[in-house]
């Protein structure tokens, strides 16, 4: 059952994904959950029993969809920033799912005791997607911290997430596709398997966004799929896009 949480707050909205199954509270400014966590989180294999780390979790986007998608899975959210911890675990609150998962704040640099390398079955990370010095930072914090990176960069990220998955574990990103490039080089060597799944904005278009997966300890070819087209003609979410963003439904990678 949906508990109550704490009293609405003035600098808050609070909106539905998956059709209303997860409810989010976030800033009203700043940065924003897009679509991208919710197709991260849809993208993960998990199952019923199964440990999953959220890499840079925010406010618990992806943490809440994946652990409303797979009853009984237990989540961790990890996040940089103390405020956005907060906002995560009220949302975990409002959504009544404590049982299921807990989220701490941390540096993925210098990671806390509590996360042991190898302990988890699957580990999914939306990581900003601008390389530092490239991008114009916003006048909103929040904002430059979600989408340029800081002392870690693409790489770190990348050791890290597979430092804690375990043997044959998942690694999941979301990204731009116009990274992939650095994205894979990251990963050669260090995890197989690579399934990517590009993210079509429109038919005919190039893709704005990829979703890649590799499985640790795993020497396997990889694969490129299809991929999805998110927007029909006409600007509407595809019926393919609505499935995952209203249905909750998994994506198959």
């Amino acid at each position: 059952m949906l508990q109550s949480g704490p009293e609405p707050d003035p600098l808050l909205t609070e909106d539905a994904l998956l059709g209303g199954r997860v409810r989010l509270r976030q800033p009203a400014n700043g940065a924003r959950v897009a679509i991208d966590p919710i197709f991260l989180a849809a993208s993960v294999a998990a199952e019923p029993h199964q440990l999953v780390l959220d890499v840079g979790c925010g406010v618990g986007a992806a943490t809440l969809c994946l652990a409303a998608r797979v009853p009984q899975c237990r989540v961790i959210g990890f996040e940089l920033q103390r405020d956005l911890v907060r906002l995560a675990g009220d949302n975990v609150v409002l959504n009544g799912m404590s049982a299921r998962i807990s989220v701490m704040v941390g540096d993925l640099l210098a990671p806390p005791p509590r996360l042991s390398p190898g302990m988890f079955d699957h580990v999914m990370a939306n990581p900003p997607f601008i390389e530092q010095g490239r991008g114009t930072p916003s006048a909103n914090p929040a904002k430059s911290a979600a989408t340029i990176e800081g002392d870690a960069n693409l790489g770190d990220w990348v050791r890290f997430a597979l430092a804690m998955a375990r043997g044959k574990g998942t690694v999941t990103f979301v990204h731009r596709a116009d990274r992939i490039d650095a994205l894979l080089g990251h990963l050669a060597g260090r995890a197989g398997e690579i399934v990517i799944y590009p993210l079509w904005p429109a038919a005919g278009r190039a893709a704005s966004r990829v979703l890649v997966r590799a499985t640790k300890q795993v020497a396997a070819p990889a694969r490129l799929m299809p991929g999805l087209i998110l927007h029909e003609s006409d600007g509407r979410f595809s019926e393919a896009a609505e499935a995952v963003l209203r249905g909750g439904a998994a994506l198959e990678l």
